[in-house]
């Protein structure tokens, strides 16, 4: 099962997908993909190693080229973000860019068979009418696809709102799991 998590900066996707991972069955890794680059993004790593300590995740730090990961068994797997996997690679250290989007679905597909559950981490952006330089705004757009090809083969997808999880397709286990932890599903 495949479920796809996302919503605003800040708004509890995390949480929620370490939370419904803690229900499930087998080995858990939680696949980084935040690669550190100065204080504040190893501030939020650190939160993060922190969120999930006790919790029995794997860590694999993985930048790029998810289609090359073996993990080591079947389990659970977190991929936290789609954002950071898609920047880091569309944007080269000198900042020239590449469209993205094959590599990471590509790399979400090739994880997703090596797992028996998925949990995908993404950003809504885009969606503030705001007008970017050309690199961001293609990236903006490759994320945007990236987002939609994932929705569509997700069995599940969440909107998290103010740390509230809405329920936008799907229901994994059934009544279970995630569709019983929030009142918007059904």
């Amino acid at each position: 099962m495949m479920i796809l998590l996302t919503g605003g900066s800040g708004c509890g996707k995390s949480a929620y997908a370490e939370s419904l991972c803690a229900e499930m069955e087998g080995p858990r890794y939680y696949i980084a993909a935040m690669r550190p680059y100065g204080e504040e993004s190893e501030r939020k790593i650190a939160k993060h190693r922190r969120m999930r300590e006790g919790r029995g995740f794997e860590t694999v730090e993985r930048y790029m080229d998810l289609a090359g990961l073996a993990l080591p068994g079947r389990g659970v797997a977190l991929l936290e973000c789609i954002c950071n996997l898609t920047a880091n690679e569309m944007f080269d250290e000198t900042g020239a860019w590449t469209d993205p989007c094959a590599r990471v679905l590509d790399g979400v597909e090739a994880l997703r068979r090596q797992c028996r559950d998925l949990i995908v981490v993404t950003n809504d952006v885009g969606s503030d009418g705001r007008e970017y330089d050309p690199g961001t705004t293609a990236y903006i757009r490759a994320l945007g696809r990236i987002n939609a090809v994932l929705a569509e083969r997700a069995d599940a997808v969440f909107e998290l709102v103010c740390g509230i999880p809405l329920l936008k397709k799907g229901c994994p286990g059934g009544s279970g799991t995630a569709c019983g932890k929030e009142e918007n599903a059904g």
